[in-house]
This record gives structure tokens, sequence and C-alpha cells, in this order.
């Protein structure tokens, strides 16, 4: 591997740990202006600096973040279905790879719709991506997308879509969490980063979520909804951060959430952009 493509994966896996916070908010792409990130300029401003990486379009990328923010990005690069359509699965790609290098992301991004009608296409376009960021050092991100079928996400399809996707050349996978996650890690010889999927019913549900994920050998998150849809996001991210990065417990991440989402917390000074600080268990990360 070479070192450009050594170093996009390290920028989005820091920290001795080796571990990611993803914040996804890419979800526009096929549900439009959905519950919390009706203006992504507003939900991303205040979450950017205590994220690992930000994974977005290209379009919300160009208009909403500033060009000096030094958080890395995930570039979604399929699409070509919403909502409105029962087939989720039927997507290309959206993004040239030579946009993508322009755009100096860290890695891009695409839905794999194993076992749904989209299945041949959406494999293909994972590797012909593979292949053009292979030229690029753009590392790929496969998400094992199922659609409106939630009943999928069991260790025995997640194994298989996670393994096709690793064999196929995928740099890393984004996948939901299940029970008896170990034998999906198992199966699967490159990184595996969770899903948040639809938002749970407690911050605790989602910090117990990302506990066990991490727990069962996942290597990070990549949550949006049970960020931005938390009555504090900032506050929960900084909570998630505490288990993915610290090891902490899912009642010490959840102190930490609620010290963080306390007036006092809310007020304390901004640190400027730029600055980074190791994380300590309970502490505020400071921005990147």
């Amino acid at each position: 591997m070479d070192w450009g493509m050594r170093n996009r994966l390290g920028r989005m896996f820091p920290g001795p740990r080796a571990n990611t916070v993803m914040l996804a908010v890419d979800h526009g792409y096929f549900m439009g202006p959905t519950h919390g990130l009706e203006d992504p300029r507003a939900t991303i401003a205040p979450l950017l600096p205590y994220a690992d990486a930000l994974a977005l379009t290209r379009g919300v990328l160009r208009a909403c973040v500033p060009p000096e923010s030094g958080t890395p990005i995930v570039l979604r690069v399929s699409g070509g279905a919403t909502v409105l359509k029962d087939d989720l699965s039927d997507e290309t790609i959206t993004v040239a790879m030579r946009d993508a290098a322009r755009l100096n992301v860290s890695a891009v991004a695409l839905s794999v719709f194993v076992g749904a009608p989209g299945e041949h296409r959406s494999l293909a376009n994972l590797a012909a991506l593979v292949d053009e960021g292979q030229d690029a050092g753009i590392p790929v991100m496969a998400i094992t997308a199922v659609g409106k079928e939630l009943e999928k996400r069991d260790a025995r399809y997640l194994s298989l879509a996670c393994r096709v996707s690793a064999e196929l050349g995928a740099h890393l996978v984004k996948t939901y969490y299940c029970e008896g996650f170990e034998r999906v890690v198992e199966g699967c010889p490159v990184p595996l980063v969770v899903a948040g999927g639809p938002r749970l019913d407690s911050d605790r549900a989602a910090l117990e979520l990302a506990h066990a994920a991490v727990a069962a050998g996942a290597r990070g998150i990549d949550m949006g909804r049970n960020v931005w849809q938390s009555d504090h996001p900032v506050a929960m991210l900084r909570g998630l951060r505490a288990v993915v990065h610290d090891g902490a417990s899912v009642d010490e991440a959840l102190a930490v959430v609620e010290a963080a989402a306390t007036p006092v917390a809310r007020a304390a000074p901004r640190i400027a952009p730029g600055t980074r600080r190791s994380v300590s268990r309970g502490a505020t990360p400071s921005p990147r």
C-alpha cells in the first residue's frame, strides 16, 4: 500500500487504538431534508471538531464544510434512488474519482446491496471503484446496505456481505451490528466500522451499541441519526468518543454525555480549529 493510501487511512483511524468515530451526514442523498439534517451547515458546524471523519456528499461538502477544516472526508459516491422507490438498490456511481481527488478526500464510499435486485451493479461498481482508488491513492469504503429490509441484519447475511466486499478490494467496510458480530469480524480481513442505523430509543442504547461493537472487534463507528437527532448532539458525540477511543464503559460514557450536556459545558469556550490534544476518559475532546 502506497504512502498516500496509508496516510489517508491513518488520519481516519487516529490514536493508539487506531479506532474511529465517523459522523455520517450523507442521508440527504436518498432521504432529502430528514429530521435533524434540514440545514446541513448548522448540523455539521458544532460537531465537526469532534469527528475523526465526516461522511457526506460532494454537494454538502462544497456548500457546508469550511475548506480550512482538517477533518478527514469520506465522500459518498453512489446514488440514484430515493425513499420514494421500493428498490433502493438501483444505484450507480455518481461521482468521478477525479472529482474526489480534487476535493482531497480521505476515502470514497458506496453502498453494496448483496441479495437485492441491484446486487450485480453495486458489486461491479465496487470493483471498478477500487481500481480507480488504487490509481488515485484513495481508499474505498463499502457500505453493506439493506435497503428497507432491516431483517437482513443478521450475522449470516452480514458475514457474506462484508466478506464479498473485502474480496472485491474494499479497504474498509461499514456494516451493522448484530448478535454474533464476532463472526462477522472474524470473516472479514479488513477493518469494520458499525453504522448506527435509525434513531434508537435513547442515548444509552446508542452507547451500548457502540460499546458492544467495539468489544466484538469493530474498529469504530459511523453514526448519524443517533448523534444529530439526539437532544444533545455534541455531548453524544463526546460520549461515543469515550467508548471508542478511551475504552469507557456505557455508564462512564453516559456520564460524559450528561456532563457535556449541562449549561456550563455548552458555554465552555471553543478551542481554535487545528488544535489537537489527546483525549482522556471523560474529558472533552479538543477540536482538530
